[in-house]
């Protein structure tokens, strides 16, 4: 049997490329007749993968990483009825059986079976069920006819593979993000983060029609890079409140919905930039959202954060100012994006050239040997996003 090698979270810091067992169809002592082996054509490096990495969850030594997943199917079980061997797929990061309440609902997101400890489930990640992550050459994918999308020709998908690699979390996750803000024609939106799911959220309102759409950060790398596709863009290190650089765009102090693309890791801006107050995107996008408006909130927060400075934040309990929220009538719109939800649509939205989403996040393609320098170049802040090639099939 062929070897296989991943992505394994050794310490806070230190991520390691190990010799890994090649998978198997087998769910613990059961056989896996609903799922495929993919040989992995792309799998990239998410910004969930680096707060395990810097020791801010719960995550065990020895974890293989990677929730985004793009390969070819070498072996399918016997159940399998509609996915063939030497398809080209898209693998949703949250796994989703397809028959439980939730599933059948669409909330692929929280499906309730495939995680004993609570509802959804995601490759590679702590506490989401202890599947195998995809930052390797080869993965099991179970429930595959309900899971997996199918690119409908394997040249063009190839050729553009950077694209749609980002199926699998961070498109669907930033237009999620977008839609669930209400974010549509002639929209004013502000989108706190310009990492790679801010970008690409960035890029969604575009592609639903927003008029204005402003990226705040505090790299300026990542400003430039929102800034390269439209984007007006506020650099978080001043010491200027949020609603006065808002109306230094817009001629108001407010937009219509905003969306939250940082998370639990958030910083003060101004003269607090280099303080960790995770409440701080929350309360600063209730305070610039018009009254009505939405906020949508795919940025990660979690219930254990072991790094975090204080007793509450360590139980994921933050200081938000929901008396303001409350008062402005707003929408909260949090947790998984349900990726299944949007992955076809948006799939022909690259297909047919009505976005060019690596571009907008500045993909840069790395070898699996090469992962763990790309996890401390995404920790400095880099302006890219990793994408892992690890049979060295993407074409230059």
């Amino acid at each position: 049997m062929c070897k296989n090698h991943g992505v394994a979270y050794i310490k806070p810091g230190e991520v390691q490329v190990q010799e890994i067992e090649y998978p198997k169809l087998q769910l613990g002592n059961r056989k896996c007749n609903h799922g495929v082996i993919l040989k992995i054509v792309s799998t990239n490096i998410c910004g969930s993968d680096q707060h395990m990495v810097r020791g801010r969850t719960t995550a065990p030594e020895g974890l293989i990483l990677g929730h985004e997943i793009t390969g070819i199917v070498v072996e399918a079980g016997s159940d399998v009825e509609f996915i063939k061997v030497g398809d080209l797929v898209s693998v949703p990061f949250n796994i989703a059986c397809g028959r439980c309440r939730n599933c059948k609902a669409g909330q692929t997101g929280i499906c309730l079976n495939v995680n004993p400890a609570r509802p959804g489930a995601a490759y590679g990640y702590v506490d989401m069920g202890g599947w195998v992550g995809g930052q390797a050459e080869y993965v099991m994918v179970p429930y595959a006819d309900f899971n997996l999308l199918k690119f409908p020709d394997k040249d063009q998908g190839m050729a553009k593979i950077k694209d749609l690699t980002l199926l699998s979390d961070i498109f669907p996750t930033g237009y999620h993000g977008a839609v669930s803000a209400g974010v549509g024609p002639g929209s004013i939106v502000y989108v706190a983060g310009a990492g790679p799911v801010g970008l690409a959220c960035a890029a969604s309102c575009h592609l639903l029609g927003a008029a204005v759409v402003i990226v705040g950060d505090m790299i300026d790398e990542r400003l430039k890079q929102a800034k390269s596709f439209g984007c007006e863009v506020i650099d978080l290190k001043k010491d200027v409140p949020l609603a006065d650089a808002i109306a230094a765009i817009v001629g108001v102090p407010e937009v219509d919905c905003a969306v939250d693309c940082v998370g639990f890791e958030a910083r003060g801006h101004g003269t607090n930039s280099n303080i960790e107050q995770p409440a701080t995107v929350l309360n600063s996008i209730m305070e610039i959202t018009r009254a009505g408006g939405a906020l949508g909130i795919p940025g990660l927060y979690v219930t254990g954060d072991p790094g975090a400075k204080d007793e509450a934040a360590k139980i994921g309990s933050l200081s938000i100012r929901i008396g303001l929220g409350w008062a402005k009538s707003h929408s909260f719109y949090t947790g998984q994006c349900p990726v299944m939800k949007y992955h076809r649509q948006l799939m022909n939205a690259i297909l047919y050239d009505k976005i060019q989403i690596a571009k907008a996040v500045n993909v840069q393609v790395i070898t699996l040997a090469d992962a763990p320098n790309g996890y401390k170049d995404f920790d400095k802040g880099a302006a890219k996003k990793y994408v892992i090639d690890p049979h060295g099939m993407i074409p230059n």
